[in-house]
């Protein structure tokens, strides 16, 4: 009866997920609720994973994150991958999954999917590439990774400690190489290719902390002594991910081509998203120009903000320009950039390289009903914005420029807590909460921007584990694993490999992968000894199969991305169901080469 229930909160779950009717977390709550209520588990159990190692360690990575982040170390590993974009979407793609894949075949690709995840949004939005088409790609090239070493996955190290239990040899550090690295690389290759075509272009609503992702118009020039004085055009737009679309000198447009070598009395015309604006002010040897500046005392202020503001119907601004209106006089902010509709868009870049009306500048620019602006200064000036008259406020962010002296010291702590916890110095939890408190405690991020971390993922991974607990304790997953290796000893050694294998990625959606493999382990062993075969290749073929659950997002490297992304659960079945049969076929026909289903039969088979 209990196995019947269980059963039955499974299929509720992914009718759930599937129909995306509720958010997923609340789907996930639903379904710890029942497993309460029915008395599946008791409520202790039901609560038990939020509070599990694994949980309170991946919310501290998410939190350390945003300590790298704020140091600015994020920002320039996305611009090194943005690079690539110029060679189009599959190579940028390509290049990302490549980087993750590597860095997961030693680190928990969990733990890489959490490192990487706010480099690809800053890499995706500097590429123009949506996050949808950037961010799914990555976690599967986190999970593909994690097959090609022991320490790739903890599902590895969990299947090598239960073999050697079962009086099996343990897995060897690379014994999983020759089939995981050509697996990596055959699933990385799939994804790039089928990606565009199954991959939805979705930004979604406030998809960047409530900022919609417009780009921007603004003016820099170099000041005296810059260091980029004399260097090329390309040191700036590409190195430094600024979007340089034209130079004015001495009244008279340049193109901007990457080998122009810059002077300093130039003016540059720079377009980009805000990120781009804000890395314009921050960097030394460049500077925005404006004409309407404040005090240095009000732009030091710890209460300073960045607005973005739009020009209402009726506005007295409507048809004059900032320089004319006396803005920063009047209202105490200075305007840092401006966006208009596509269309007056490209017209504005005309004027603003004298190609048509004359040079304009951003400060002589008469401004239209429509047009936003990106202001910074004091709060109490933005609040008085607040009856809508001149400039209706759309949303505000609290700007802190980035830490950069603080860099090398998160990412020692960062480095630090994953090789503590990696290699069993501290538990996990520990290791983890120690990095986020260490970087606190010492100024590289500030707890309020630290704990801005996706509850959601927390949620619904906790959640999970509790249901992977239920099919565990209630036998259901033995149950379905039986009747699977019933129907495949009809077929012979090679037909049983591969419903061992589908059952084990079917398993790993609704339990973890490590429960997953864990419980198909043992009707493994016992096909084998039942078809007088070495149950080695059964070991590896489940090992291997439980990093390959793709179809559903309820991975921890999926869920970290679901809510970024904002993916639907029908997203992963479209690329997740192709890129799956792929591999398993591949498997089927590369594991039995390497351990072969004659070899000598372990004492735990005979």
């Amino acid at each position: 009866m209990t196995i019947a229930i269980v059963l039955g909160i499974v299929f509720i779950a992914l009718v759930l997920f599937s129909l995306d009717t509720l958010p997923i977390e609340v789907s996930a709550l639903t379904i710890v609720c029942l497993l309460a209520l029915t008395r599946v588990l008791t409520p202790a159990q039901a609560f038990e994973g939020f509070s599990n190692d694994t949980v309170i360690f991946i919310f501290c990575l998410l939190a350390m994150t945003q300590g790298l982040a704020s140091t600015g170390v994020v920002q320039l590993i996305g611009q090194r991958l943005s690079f690539f974009a110029r060679y189009g979407h599959q190579v940028f793609v390509l290049a990302m999954m490549g980087a993750v894949a590597v860095f997961s075949s030693v680190i928990s690709n969990t733990v890489t999917t959490a490192a990487f995840l706010p480099v690809a949004i800053g890499a995706a939005h500097r590429a123009k590439v949506p996050k949808s088409k950037v961010l799914m790609p990555l976690a599967y090239a986190s999970m593909l990774g994690g097959m090609v070493f022991l320490y790739g996955t903890s599902t590895n190290l969990v299947m090598s400690a239960a073999m050697q239990k079962l009086g099996m040899k343990g897995i060897g550090v690379a014994e999983l190489a020759p089939v995981g690295l050509p697996v990596a690389v055959l699933g990385i290759l799939v994804v790039v290719l089928l990606g565009p075509l199954l991959l939805p272009a979705r930004e979604g609503q406030g998809s960047d902390g409530g900022w919609a992702l417009r780009d921007y118009l603004t003016e820099a020039v170099l000041p005296e002594g810059s260091a980029y004085q004399g260097k090329e055009l390309g040191d700036i737009s590409e190195g430094l991910g600024l979007r340089v679309i034209g130079i004015l000198r001495e009244g008279q447009a340049i193109a901007a081509v990457p080998s122009y070598r810059l002077e300093g009395d130039e003016r540059l015309i720079i377009e980009g998203r805000r990120e781009d604006i804000l890395r314009v002010k921050d960097l030394r040897g460049i500077e925005l120009r404006s004409d309407m500046k404040l005090g240095e005392g009000a732009l030091d202020s710890r209460d300073t903000v960045l607005v973005e503001a739009s020009v209402p119907a009726g506005s007295p601004l409507t048809g004059r320009s900032l320089k004319e209106a006396l803005f920063a006089e009047r209202f105490g902010l200075v305007a840092l950039a401006l966006h208009r509709k596509p269309a007056i868009q490209r017209l504005t870049k005309l004027q603003m390289l004298g190609r048509i009306f004359g040079q304009q500048s951003l400060s002589t620019m008469p401004l239209s009903v429509g047009d936003v602006l990106l202001l910074r200064g004091p709060r109490s000036r933005v609040a008085e914005l607040a009856d809508g008259t001149a400039l209706l406020v759309l949303s505000d962010y609290e700007y802190q420029p980035p830490r950069y002296g603080k860099a090398l010291l998160a990412v020692c702590f960062f480095l630090g807590a994953l090789g503590a916890g990696s290699l069993g110095l501290l538990p996990l939890s520990v290791a983890g909460l120690a990095g986020m408190l260490g970087m606190i405690a010492t100024g590289c991020v500030d707890a309020r921007v630290a704990f801005r971390v996706d509850w959601r993922v927390v949620l619904l991974i906790g959640s999970m584990m509790a249901l992977g607990v239920a099919m565990e304790q209630s036998g259901a997953g033995k149950f379905l694993g039986s009747r699977v290796a019933e129907l495949g000893a009809y077929g012979g050694p090679r037909l049983v490999l591969t419903m061992l294998m589908l059952m084990t990625i079917l398993l790993s959606a609704p339990m973890s992968n490590q429960a997953a493999a864990l419980v198909v382990l043992p009707v493994a062993v016992s096909a084998a000894a039942q078809l007088g075969v070495d149950v080695r290749p059964f070991a590896i073929g489940v090992t291997l199969a439980a990093s390959c659950s793709f179809i559903t997002p309820l991975e921890p490297s999926c869920v970290l991305v679901y809510g970024p992304g904002h993916y639907r659960f029908t997203d992963f079945f479209r690329l997740g169901t192709p890129l799956t049969a792929v591999l398993v076929v591949f498997l089927v026909f590369a594991v039995p080469l390497v351990w072969p289903f004659e070899g000598a039969l372990p004492t735990a088979a005979r």
